[in-house]
């Protein structure tokens, strides 16, 4: 008999419920664990329509409740933050160095985020004695999940379980888009297009990385607060009207004597900004694509004059083996916020609460509690 707990499931076509399920015993090279805390963000709310029966959540930490025979970096009673895009650590982008990029297990190069592609074993989870896929290979929003080893990492920092639990997807992507992907360096200029979750992550990087002005641009008054909090030295309240937000990027180049930003990053996940942070930029800059746009947008090919870059990283290029300790490093010298940023927990029960204070922008960051 496995452990019967409950877990958020939806049915694919917009709608979840609390149910009951039960989770088996890890195989050879799996963990079972007992998550603490799962963080929300958008692509949940994204996954209640994938179609597909499933367990929410890809953002989680918890405690080591059992290991396979071969798992040797964990054991019992070891905290974990769960790291969604799972390396294999055998095929050629593992050999690189771009374990995000996993030929073997990435959900997102793969093509399907709620597809098992050879990670933790289907039986292991079941609902009403059948198996039941997790989204992105972890479904967090359960009181205990199986995972892949190597989606496990291991910390030994006192950090809440709230705190820790954003770190493997939303912290990551902001701090890793800036750090990995962009590169953004001392006394460089940034704009950060949407105060959201993964954009405060953006702000705090630059921030981290001393960056001298970061422009944080939102619709949404609360948010640019937020962004205050996180270290943008300024802020551009823009009008809901202005639609590839043109008019905010003549107040950015206002702002900085007439030139554009060295780097601009779009946080906000809506196709017609998918082009604006080339505007927003410096001959030379770098436009940085963060928030997963997955449909087709037009460019005008102007705004690539002169010599801009644009790029599209995926999960802010994450090593999670390197960064998630280097996250939690910062957190403990005060520079990462992460506290802060967990401005409300909710009990899995009140998950409707959260989801609709997630779409409504009440939230730097909102956190079941289990």
């Amino acid at each position: 008999m496995g452990i019967k707990c409950k877990a958020a499931v939806t049915d694919g076509r917009g709608n979840f419920a609390i149910r009951a399920i039960e989770v088996g015993k890890p195989d050879e090279d799996e963990v079972l664990v007992q998550i603490k805390a799962s963080g929300l963000c958008h692509t949940d709310v994204d996954s209640l329509k994938w179609g597909k029966q499933l367990i929410l959540g890809h953002e989680g930490a918890g405690v080591v409740i059992k290991q396979g025979r071969s798992v040797k970096h964990v054991k019992e009673g070891d905290h974990v933050i769960l790291n969604w895009a799972i390396p294999c650590k055998n095929c050629r982008q593992c050999r690189r160095g771009n374990v995000h990029l996993c030929e073997q297990n990435s959900p997102v190069i793969a093509g399907n985020t709620s597809s098992n592609n050879g990670h933790a074993h289907l039986g292991a989870t079941k609902l009403n004695v059948q198996p039941i896929t997790r989204s992105f290979n972890l479904g967090t929003l359960s009181e205990y999940t199986i995972v892949k080893a190597a989606a496990a990492v291991p910390y030994n920092t006192n950090i809440p379980f709230a705190s820790a639990s954003i770190l493997g997807c939303g912290v990551m992507t902001g701090f890793g888009s800036v750090m990995n992907a962009a590169k953004v360096f001392a006394g460089s200029t940034v704009v950060v297009l949407g105060a959201g979750g993964v954009g405060l992550n953006v702000i705090q990087a630059a921030r981290i990385a001393k960056a001298s002005i970061i422009i944080a641009i939102d619709i949404n008054a609360q948010r640019l607060a937020f962004a205050r909090d996180f270290g943008a030295t300024d802020i551009i309240l823009a009008d809901a009207n202005d639609t590839h937000l043109l008019q905010a990027a003549q107040q950015v180049k206002y702002l900085l004597n007439g030139e554009g930003a060295d780097f601009a990053f779009e946080c906000t996940a809506r196709p017609e900004l998918g082009a604006s942070p080339l505007a927003m930029i410096r001959n030379a800059g770098t436009a940085v694509q963060v928030s997963g746009i997955e449909q087709e947008i037009l460019f005008d090919m102007n705004l690539f004059e002169w010599d801009k870059k644009y790029i599209n990283p995926l999960y802010g290029q994450c090593n999670p083996e390197k960064d998630f300790e280097k996250m939690l490093q910062l957190y403990n010298d005060g520079e990462l916020k992460l506290d802060e940023l967990v401005t409300k927990t909710y009990p899995l029960e009140n998950l409707d609460v959260a989801l609709d204070d997630l779409h409504h922008a009440r939230n730097a960051k909102g956190v079941i509690l289990f």
